[in-house]
């Protein structure tokens, strides 16, 4: 077996810690320090940036003008961003444009993907749901009425729908059947309301009323919100990985020059093992991480579908980044929780990407559902 990255896969990185490497985490806007939301777009001149430094197309073919990469670059550019508390709509604008690539029709893969690739057009995917805890392809309803599909419900949590041109819909049919619709904003028929992530962000609560969609606006094609979930949640672990990384070598320089009784508090048994749990906590995080990227890239078979590698994954992130912010808070005393230091603003991140697409708790649910479905031999 060969575990190392491709060449593409090592260049895509290498040019994400190119682009990320003048983010300054310290001029991230802090959560503590405004009241609503922490600004009311994405970085802009960033997004600009990954757009002529070619991040922005890594999924989409050549004829889009992309790269033709996978999930695992994909996943590498965005543990680089989630290191620096990147505040770009990555993860979502490009994970929609994979699925619109992969399920959605001809005029609608012409009208998005080469100007998502370009970034001049966000994307953005409503995936939580109408309370952040239930499915979200049964928050909507579709239903066909002659030419036109015809959409009622809600969607809470919308990352960057203040922002995003279209936003990917999941919703069911009558059938039992799930679509995914490319909601415009602003579109008739829809209301987005105000709310805000643990980490500041501004988020939306798009409300579906009676609003009509064209036919080619519409994804009904078998398994592609499921994919699209998929890539979505094995992203959040990307970026939950990065920014533990971050976090855990923020603690090991910390403790390394506090001294107490003249000595590095990290030369501590009681810090350095409680450390050294948080390093496995990653290292467990990264081995799911790039499995469950493998399979959804490769459609390799296993005993579980992808689904399986993708919850094992996610419980790891959300419990192990919870994990290593709340001990590097703990080992960095008092100073952790002072709002001119960074490490504040790591933690409200985390608790975001710890809940986002569901908690741990969740997945093991999900885990325990494909495990009676597909009993191991």
């Amino acid at each position: 077996m060969d575990f190392t990255f491709t060449e593409e896969q090592q260049a895509a990185a290498e040019a994400a810690r190119g682009v990320f490497a003048g983010v300054a985490p310290d001029a991230v806007p802090s959560p503590a320090l405004t009241p609503g939301a922490v600004a009311d777009t994405y970085d802009q001149a960033l997004w600009a940036t990954l757009a002529d430094a070619d991040l922005l197309s890594l999924l989409l073919d050549t004829r889009y003008g992309g790269a033709g990469l996978d999930a695992i670059a994909l996943c590498l550019v965005l543990r680089e961003s989630a290191r620096v508390l990147a505040r770009v709509p990555l993860l979502e604008s490009s994970a929609a444009a994979a699925a619109v690539q992969a399920y959605g029709g001809e005029e609608a893969k012409a009208d998005l993907l080469a100007r998502a690739g370009r970034g001049e057009m966000v994307l953005t995917v409503a995936a939580h749901g109408r309370t952040g805890h239930d499915p979200a392809e049964q928050a909507v309803t579709a239903r066909q009425d002659g030419g036109t599909w015809v959409l009622d419900g809600v969607q809470t949590a919308v990352p960057w729908a203040h922002a995003a041109d279209v936003t990917l819909v999941p919703a069911h049919t009558g059938t039992g059947r799930t679509v995914l619709a490319l909601v415009p904003r602003g579109h008739e028929g829809t209301v987005l309301a105000e709310q805000f992530s643990t980490s500041g962000e501004r988020l939306g609560e798009l409300r579906l009323e009676s609003a009509r969609l064209a036919a080619h606006d519409v994804i009904d094609a078998d398994g592609a919100w499921e994919w699209l979930r998929d890539l979505l949640a094995t992203g959040t672990c990307a970026l939950a990985l990065g920014l533990g990384e971050r976090v855990l070598r923020m603690t090991g320089d910390y403790t390394g020059k506090r001294e107490q009784f003249g000595f590095p508090i990290a030369t501590f048994q009681a810090v350095a093992v409680q450390a050294a749990d948080r390093y496995i906590d990653l290292r467990a995080m990264e081995a799911t991480l790039w499995q469950a990227a493998w399979r959804i890239s490769s459609g390799a078979p296993g005993p579980l579908p992808a689904a399986g590698d993708v919850a094992v994954a996610k419980i790891w992130a959300a419990e192990g980044v919870r994990r290593v912010v709340q001990t590097a808070q703990h080992l960095h005393g008092g100073f952790g929780a002072d709002v001119d230091y960074p490490l504040h603003r790591y933690h409200a991140w985390a608790k975001y990407l710890e809940l986002s697409l569901g908690p741990a708790s969740a997945h093991e649910e999900t885990l325990g559902d494909l495990l009676a479905t597909h009993p191991l031999a």
